[in-house]
């Protein structure tokens, strides 16, 4: 049996994980933020960098359909033909194996969309980005759009799953000697 990577949903259905946002703005602080906690009249002061990405939702479906988050998690999402030429390493053999083998805690691969209208080629995820949304905010972005590309199960698992494998590593202080 073969299962499609890829839905297209209207722009006003809720958001899931696996919702791809296109040009997605998310603020980025300056590192000019106050290092004392501000008093509690004070509102602290400091810059902000707005970066726009093309993302994919991150957040549990689950956490988006009952409003359970105030920030949803979104990460970056790169055409690989653009990545592979910010990562070298990922255009050699070995660069290519360790991404479609899933052996690149950082990134995750997906296949391309073929869809009319929603083509895509193969796109990497960046685990490394991971931005916090505002969940009212995202949800009126999102829905200014007609449609929306939507990642499908069993590959919104298995980029959940990649996901978590990426923040639950553990670096461990000295290797285990087995003779």
């Amino acid at each position: 049996m073969e299962y499609p990577w890829y839905s297209v949903v209207q722009g006003k259905e809720n958001l899931a994980q696996g919702d791809f946002i296109v040009r997605c703005p998310v603020v980025v602080p300056g590192s000019d933020l106050p290092l004392e906690p501000p008093k509690e009249e004070a509102k602290p002061q400091a810059k902000v960098d707005i970066r726009v990405y093309d993302v994919v939702v991150m957040t549990q479906s689950c956490d988006l359909l009952y409003a359970k988050v105030d920030l949803v998690l979104v990460s970056p999402v790169w055409p690989y033909s653009i990545f592979r030429k910010t990562s070298p390493f990922f255009a050699s053999a070995s660069g290519k194996k360790a991404l479609v083998e899933g052996n690149s805690p950082g990134y995750h691969l997906l296949d391309k969309c073929e869809i009319d209208e929603f083509e895509r080629e193969h796109t990497v995820v960046d685990f490394r980005l991971v931005y916090g949304v505002p969940f009212d905010y995202l949800c009126q972005y999102a829905s200014q759009s007609d449609k929306r590309l939507r990642l499908l199960p069993p590959y919104r698992e298995h980029l959940s799953q990649a996901f978590a494998r990426f923040f639950m590593r553990v670096g461990l202080p000295s290797e285990i000697e087995l003779a």
